[in-house]
Order: C-alpha cells, then structure tokens, then sequence
C-alpha cells in the first residue's frame, strides 16, 4: 500500500510551478488593457455622434403654427410646459389632485355627514350600510297587481327576527 501511493506522487516539485510571472509582461497586459479600454470609448462615441445625426436628419420639420420651438426637439426644456401652454391650464398637478379627489371619496365612504339637510337625506360609512343591509334585506318592490299594505305585510314577514321584535 505504500508503494501505490509513491507511485501517484507528483516529483514536479511538490505540484507547483517554480515559475514566476515577469512584471514586464503584467505591465505589458495592463498597457494593453488601457489601450483597448480608450480606442473602445472613442469608437463608441462615434457610433453614438453617427446615431445622433442621422436621427436629426430624418426627424419631421416642427409645425409652422408652433410658437418658442426649442433647438433640440428630442429633450424638454426646463420651465417648457409653463411657457408654451396658455392659461388657464387643466391640469397643473395632476398626481396631487388625483390624491386629493381620492382621499375626498374615501371621506365620504367612511364617515357620516348631509347629503340633503334640508330633506333629511345623510351618508353612511360603507361599512355599516352593508351591515344593514344584512339585518334588513333588500328593499323590495311591490308587483304590478299588489298593493301597498301588501308589500308591506311581505317585507314584515320576511324581517329578520330581531327586527320583528322591535315592531311589535
């Protein structure tokens, strides 16, 4: 067993180079590098200086009845909108009055208030209206042959319980 593992060991002394790397050729591939780097960089800006023209040349002439065109089209001018646009604008702030608009509506659906106070009309939240509803049933409408006291007899019937017992 001993002699096997002599035979798998590696004489190239002790299984690593005894040679090192010349700091001419690091230098050499560093310089190289850079050199790549730089040409790659000029080459890219010519490319994209090649792209920028010919978009400009085959970019439509602006419309003769626009007034203050910028020079560049493709780019928004700083303070644009508010010089281009006359008064009065629709919508200046368009995220802000969406928020507001929503936060009026969730108002209305959870909490209490007049809708009519002259006729007595009010809001409920949205909550406790479904919780009515559940207690209540849905109104019910009477059909073309019934009356009223009818209907009425049905919708006691149908109450719930509790309900019948605050009736009576």
């Amino acid at each position: 067993m001993s002699d096997e593992n002599m035979k798998h060991e590696n004489t190239n002394h002790g299984g690593f180079e005894r040679q090192d790397l010349s700091p001419a050729s690091l230098v050499y591939f560093f310089l190289s590098l850079a050199v790549f780097v730089v040409i790659s960089i000029f080459l890219l800006k010519g490319f994209f200086a090649y792209l920028d023209y010919r978009e400009k040349a085959s970019e439509q002439p602006v419309n003769p009845l626009v007034k203050q065109v910028p020079k560049d089209t493709r780019h928004v001018a700083p303070g644009y909108p508010q010089t281009a646009f006359p008064n009065p604008r629709l919508e200046v702030d368009e995220r802000g009055q969406l928020g507001s608009f929503l936060l009026n509506q969730d108002n209305i659906l959870y909490s209490y208030g007049w809708v009519d106070e002259k006729a007595g009309v009010v809001h409920i939240p949205i909550e406790r209206a479904m919780d009515l509803l559940v207690q209540r049933g849905l109104p019910v409408l009477p059909q073309a042959g019934q009356s009223a006291d009818a209907t009425r007899n049905s919708l006691a019937a149908n109450a719930p319980q509790g309900a019948k017992s605050k009736k009576q």
